[in-house]
């Protein structure tokens, strides 16, 4: 039930969407079967000026305090670093943990 929503301004090579996938779920600790990764390349102004700039929404259901968080991120930085060139400081990760009964899957809730 992790969910990794990624907009950035760069083509985004299937290649990193598993990276990413495995890194949520061994940061989250949960199974990675139930780890989605979403990826759209959009418009993006940071700190004022238009270039290469990424924002990373992370859910979960249980999982996410502020250690993961810290972990999640550099690892995030470091995956968008290596295959986008797009540089933590041009990087914004948030995180949320949702109640098991807000999160649909397969016809029901989890909760």
């Amino acid at each position: 039930m992790p969910m990794l929503n990624l907009k950035c301004t760069k083509d985004i090579p299937q290649e990193l969407l598993g990276e990413l996938s495995s890194a949520v779920a061994k940061a989250i600790g949960k199974p990675e079967k139930y780890v989605m990764v979403v990826a759209e390349k959009t418009d993006l102004v940071m700190s004022g000026s238009e270039g290469d700039a990424a924002c990373a929404e992370v859910k979960s259901i249980g999982g996410l305090n502020g250690g993961v968080n810290r972990e999640l991120t550099a690892k995030i930085c470091s995956l968008l670093k290596d295959y986008l060139g797009i540089p933590a400081d041009r990087t914004y990760v948030m995180f949320e943990s949702l109640a098991a009964d807000h999160w649909g899957w397969n016809g029901s809730t989890f909760g």
